[in-house]
């Protein structure tokens, strides 16, 4: 396809989403090191932020069920799950739909990093670390167990304080998530202008 060709597709938006994909990963190798290196690793450091909050929650189930055993058989998925997870849902939801072209609307990609940082990287840990600990206190009888009936409520007041304890990792979370879209968009909006703009050559920091 000649290039003039392909400036008159783009110009007519007749381009597919399989050619818009390839073209933006073509010249996101011409973004500046930084701008790249962000986009690329960023979700690593909302991961482990889910990871943190994933041994932060185990820790506080532990201290209210009396658990002292097998504390690193139980956080070692405590900070795995949330990290593969968080890291999972960010590139499924923001990073991949921005470099393949589909997602366009800034404030989606906002919300969409913020649900990301506090269902993946917040709320998953604790809801993650209250069945592993409480099966590790039924197993090793270190808290008295409810009564048939009362596992929802027991649940929820063991769960309370927790939730507390964690509002400051989840607003941290959606904080992060939201700032990490944000800057992903920027680099998707340049990414877009040097694809598609004729007269646009490079990209500067």
């Amino acid at each position: 396809m000649s290039e003039n060709t392909q400036k008159d597709r783009v110009s007519g938006n007749d381009l597919t989403g399989a050619v818009i994909s390839e073209m933006l990963g073509k010249n996101f190798e011409r973004l500046p090191d930084l701008i790249r290196k962000l986009f690329l690793y960023g979700p690593f450091y909302l991961a482990g932020n889910g990871a943190l909050a994933g041994l932060i929650s185990n820790s506080l189930f532990r201290r209210g069920l009396n658990v002292s055993q097998a504390a690193i058989s139980s956080s070692l998925p405590m900070a795995m799950m949330p990290f593969l997870t968080t890291f999972a849902l960010y590139n499924g939801t923001v990073s991949g739909p921005l470099l393949s072209g589909d997602l366009n609307c800034p404030t989606c990609a906002l919300i969409r990093g913020a649900l990301v940082g506090v269902v993946g990287g917040g709320l998953y840990p604790i809801l993650l670390a209250l069945p592993v600990n409480f099966g590790l206190a039924c197993r090793y009888n270190t808290a008295p167990m409810p009564e048939k009936g009362n596992m929802l409520r027991y649940w929820m007041d063991l769960s309370k304080p927790v939730l507390r304890k964690m509002r400051a990792v989840i607003l941290l979370q959606a904080v992060f998530g939201t700032y990490l879209a944000s800057r992903h968009f920027d680099t998707y909006t340049k990414l877009a202008e040097l694809t598609f703009d004729p007269k646009e050559e490079e990209i500067k920091e």
